[in-house]
């Protein structure tokens, strides 16, 4: 793991997850008031989408701009999932069962906090982006679970 990637996941260990979810302290999201209404934003088609398709970008952007580490693909993905996936169950962990939420909620997670290691990880070839700013929402304490308008123009909707 490179040194931003080892920095990102101390970060997002550190930070205290969903500890503000629907708690109105930003304007530069629109902010959800229940986990009924995140869980069926992030369940949307449309946010699963949106979500895939920045995935999907990176890895073209990657792929144009180096085939050698574009084919190392599978294989930082998998070394990255053995840090991530326990992370991730550790950090959901409570909020699942005191919510009980389904499990569309830990996918997007996991989705979200492996797509943030991945723009981390090959930062030297391509600038880390959506994902970036959805790792930002965790360390905030809130859950980044949709989109409102025509992305890039619109807004990111969080609880």
């Amino acid at each position: 793991m490179n040194p931003r990637t080892i920095a990102t996941l101390a970060k997002l260990e550190k930070a205290d997850w969903f500890s503000r979810v629907g708690t109105k302290d930003t304007e530069a999201a629109i902010v959800l008031t229940s986990w009924s209404e995140a869980i069926e934003h992030c369940s949307s088609m449309e946010w699963e989408n949106l979500c895939l398709e920045a995935f999907n970008q990176f890895r073209m952007r990657l792929l144009e701009r180096s085939k050698a580490r574009f084919n190392q693909w599978n294989q930082t993905v998998s070394e990255l999932g053995k840090t991530t996936k326990p992370l991730v169950k550790r950090k959901i962990e409570q909020v699942v069962a005191q919510n009980g939420l389904p499990k569309v909620f830990e996918d997007t997670v996991q989705g979200d906090i492996m797509g943030a290691c991945i723009e981390a990880e090959y930062d030297d070839v391509y600038p880390p982006a959506f994902y970036t700013g959805q790792a930002y929402w965790y360390v905030k304490g809130h859950f980044p679970c949709g989109w409102k308008g025509k992305f890039p123009a619109g807004k990111l909707i969080i609880y």
